[in-house]
């Protein structure tokens, strides 16, 4: 067997993985860390990314952790000349209510602690204060929330949206990003900065001073002081490697990406969330048939809200995204994830509650849409485990369900400050595993209306 030894092994080569190991060396590059992953970098979960983020969320902890993840990711861009194509019109939050005050309630809590917290009230029938997102510039966006509460206000801005729509809440530290540039530009600096990959599939390990971490069908073995569990789905099937059990969860969720060759979505839209449940929009037909077959009725039932829709591919681009994380499931995870083939029309249909305009694809989506999925590994409250296992020098950065991209730079950087023993923030202990342990925290997020899953 071929023996390699190394300081740090991060296991996981997802973008959580590869932040991971960047701020490893970043902080510390006296470090020798390894990355190893049984497949190519980026090529599992994090391939299947919906890459967007904000810094809203209905508590101060997270809002934090994801500020400090996007200050990370706008220091590469401007590093990188925008390298990831960070874009800032934000996050639309829609709904056809004018009772929103649970969720004005939600905003103000989650941003009680951020250093940018305004909220804007917009009731009139113009507004001189709001900025509409007609640039994606992200340096010259506006900070805050915007609140509009008047329908014809909303018609004026956004009139590609229902009708029906009385309330929005605009999240405007919001958008999206290219993952793969950021992983690919991070794993660029690792390996500049003397940090090695391996490709192989950990087929078990064993304490001794330290870790011995055995590679299946490779014949090597690796002689870690610390190791990182960063293995996404799977880290679970690490964590029992070391006689741990996680509590995670593993939801498939799915996405489709197509050509709007109709122009039905404009390019300045923001990332839009239908917040209401809804009835998709079958035919009564189509109903009739659905109604008829045990395992399809589901689908002429009540569904939940927060179906997503967002141009992709820039403002000269022509492809759309769409995204409903209805599934709760809990799942085995495997390899190769089994995708619904009545998924694209049910998330089309969904879509098309928010913009009408979509409802000409129904029946007749082009033939190169693209539907891809992976899957949200999450705790019960949602928030991320970053922090040590309950084994001295293993350390676990995971569980970031829907939100990998948005959060990586902050989970990793925070990972790195646990494996080298920095001064971490304030938010450490409440993110790490050791929060299960706190009666308080955990009777206080129970609490919680929305656990902040799009």
């Amino acid at each position: 067997m071929i023996n390699i030894s190394c300081d740090v092994l991060v296991i996981g080569a997802g973008i959580v993985g590869i932040s991971s190991a960047y701020y490893i060396k970043k902080l510390n590059p006296a470090n020798n860390v390894i990355l190893v992953d049984s497949g190519e970098p980026m090529a599992f979960t994090s391939a299947q990314s919906g890459e967007n983020y904000r810094n809203w969320w209905p508590h101060p902890v997270m809002t934090a952790f994801t500020d400090r993840s996007i200050d990370l990711m706008e220091e590469i861009a401007i590093e990188t000349d925008n390298l990831i194509n960070l874009n800032r019109r934000g996050y639309v939050l829609a709904t056809r209510s004018d009772d929103i005050d649970s969720l004005l309630d939600e905003l103000a809590a989650g941003y009680a602690e951020s250093p940018v917290s305004e909220i804007r009230l917009h009731e009139s029938l113009s507004s001189n204060s709001y900025q509409s997102p007609l640039s994606g510039d992200w340096e010259a966006a506006p900070s805050g929330v915007d609140v509009l509460r008047n329908p014809k206000l909303i018609r004026s801005i956004f009139p590609n949206y229902d009708k029906d729509i009385r309330s929005i809440v605009h999240i405007r530290r919001a958008g999206s990003l290219s993952g793969q540039q950021l992983g690919q530009h991070m794993l660029t600096k690792f390996n500049a900065a003397g940090g090695k990959q391996l490709k192989g599939n950990v087929a078990s390990i064993e304490q001794d001073d330290g870790f011995r971490v055995y590679l299946g069908g490779y014949d090597r073995v690796i002689q870690a002081e610390s190791i990182v569990n960063a293995a996404g789905p799977f880290i679970n099937k690490i964590a029992n490697m070391l006689s741990k059990e996680l509590p995670i969860k593993n939801t498939l969720q799915q996405k489709i990406a197509f050509e709007d060759s109709n122009a039905m979505i404009p390019r300045n839209m923001p990332f839009s969330i239908d917040l209401d449940e809804q009835f998709i929009d079958w035919t009564e037909e189509e109903k009739a048939l659905l109604n008829e077959d045990q395992d399809l009725v589901w689908l002429t039932q009540q569904m939940s809200g927060a179906i997503h829709c967002r141009p992709d591919g820039g403002d000269n681009g022509s492809w759309v995204k769409l995204g409903w994380a209805f599934n709760e499931t809990s799942v085995k995870p495997e390899m190769q994830p089994a995708l619904t083939d009545t998924y694209p029309e049910i998330v089309l249909r969904g879509a098309a509650r928010l913009n009408p305009g979509l409802k000409t694809y129904y029946g007749r989506l082009p033939r190169n849409m693209h539907h891809y999925g992976g899957y949200y590994t999450l705790t019960e409250e949602n928030w991320p485990l970053i922090g040590e296992m309950e084994v001295s020098g293993a350390y676990v950065v995971g569980a970031m369900s829907g939100f990998g991209s948005m959060a990586a730079c902050a989970g990793g950087e925070l990972c790195a400050r646990w494996v080298i023993g920095l001064e971490k923030p304030e938010y450490a202990p409440a993110l790490s595993p050791e929060r299960h342990k706190d009666s308080r925290l955990m009777d206080q997020l129970k609490t919680l209306s929305s656990r902040g899953i799009l």
